[in-house]
């Protein structure tokens, strides 16, 4: 790619990121409508979270009133960092009997306190024709838009599902955004935007194809982690241009926990460079020079996009274990400035130039700017990790970046 072409590809990325994640949209209400073919008086038994049918989706496993003045106790089938059931201390206000209320959550057993502070939610229904239109709100403080729109995407999801429950008698769990074949499309989407930055001809589409797999095998590695670590439930989900995010069954336990599945996003593809180097090798040796380069390539663009993961930027993955088996400030910054200068001083072995190099610190100290304390915060402290265990990271760590820079060394010399 050109330096042009570089620079707008980064640039957009770092401005997608500032517009999902960071970007302060104060206080915000979504909202949803949708008739449902159901009688009034038999949604609201439905939504109202005491209603004889409040358990239609699953969601709500038992709701108990706990006083005269609208507060309540609700246990959901979400698995909390425990495993159990979390539990949900709620404020229902403003009912009016079968038509509208309104549910602030005071405290939960999975999230601090400071994440409920702004929100609400509001459920109305109005009956219209033959059946009732049901029009849900969400209210809350966001930075960015993308839990905006996710809230309000599960919102008509919400209202779509229940009206089949509503025809059915039947809720059917899931959807078609994260079922596999979507999934699949997704990834496929990812390459062909990512074909364009590489040049509109058959080794660019490779470019783009290998890119996004090595995409894939990283968030794959996470998904193992997560399964090792006892969630009974990982998937992945792929973020066309952005790339790709894993995602748990329930909250992280411990600090252990954390480090290791961020961790193994490189871990997994650092039993597979070796691998991949070696057939490369094998293939150019045997006279198959296009398998050579297709593999060399795969090699060096899963060892140059894992060791990048590993920088000590806050969300990326090295950031993540640094906080975790740190005992403190000092030795954080220690350590983070250790694995930097590790990180120029490869870039500089395998090539690049200066320049080159002062950019990329400039991007990661912004995106380490744009990303820093966006974490969700949890009821509780997590588990503190064992002195034996840290020390146990931090040598997978330095050996995961030793064979991924080895790769990116190995497949710059290959272009030689």
């Amino acid at each position: 790619m050109s330096p042009i072409i570089t620079a707008i590809l980064v640039v957009s990325n770092l401005g997608l990121i500032f517009l999902l994640i960071t970007v302060p949209l104060g206080l915000r209400t979504v909202r949803s409508s949708r008739v449902v073919a159901m009688d009034r008086q038999r949604l609201w038994q439905a939504l109202w979270p005491l209603g004889n049918d409040a358990g239609w989706s699953g969601e709500i496993l038992s709701a108990q009133m706990l006083d005269g003045e609208g507060e309540a106790r609700i246990m959901l089938s979400w698995e909390g960092r425990d495993g159990k059931p979390i539990e949900r201390r709620s404020k229902l206000e403003d009912v009016v009997e079968g038509s509208s209320f309104t549910m602030r959550v005071i405290e939960d057993t999975a999230l601090d306190g400071s994440f409920w502070k702004d929100y609400s939610e509001t459920t109305d229904l109005a009956s219209e024709g033959g059946g009732t239109r049901v029009t849900l709100g969400r209210t809350d403080r966001y930075r960015g838009v993308a839990f905006l729109v996710f809230r309000y995407f599960a919102m008509r999801r919400e209202l779509s599902k229940l009206q089949r429950w509503a025809v059915t008698g039947q809720y059917r769990k899931g959807g078609w955004f994260e079922h596999p074949l979507s999934q699949v499309g997704f990834a496929v989407l990812s390459a062909l935007i990512l074909w364009p930055f590489f040049g509109l001809h058959l080794g660019g589409l490779a470019l783009a194809s290998i890119l996004t797999s090595v995409v894939a095998l990283h968030e794959l590695g996470h998904m193992a982690a997560f399964r090792l670590m006892g969630h009974r439930k990982a998937r992945m989900i792929f973020i066309p241009l952005l790339g790709g995010i894993a995602i748990g069954g329930r909250p992280y336990n411990s600090r252990f926990e954390v480090a290791f599945v961020a961790l193994m996003g490189a871990g997994f593809s650092a039993f597979l460079v070796p691998i991949v180097i070696a057939a490369s090798v094998f293939a150019g040796g045997e006279g198959h020079k296009a398998a050579a380069a297709l593999l060399a390539a795969l090699a060096g663009c899963a060892a140059l996009f894992n060791i990048a993961n590993l920088v000590p930027v806050w969300k990326f993955d090295g950031g993540q274990v640094l906080r975790q088996i740190c005992p403190g400030p000092i030795v954080l910054a220690l350590a983070s400035f250790f694995l930097l200068s590790a990180f120029l001083a490869l870039g500089r072995q395998a090539g690049f130039s200066s320049g080159f190099l002062i950019v990329a610190g400039a991007v990661f100290s912004i995106l380490s700017l744009l990303t820093v304390g966006s974490g969700i915060k949890p009821r509780h402290e997590l588990e503190p990790i064992r002195t034996v265990d840290s020390f146990a990271i931090a040598g997978a760590l330095l050996a995961v970046f030793v064979i991924h820079g080895c790769g990116v060394l190995w497949a710059s010399g290959q272009l030689i």
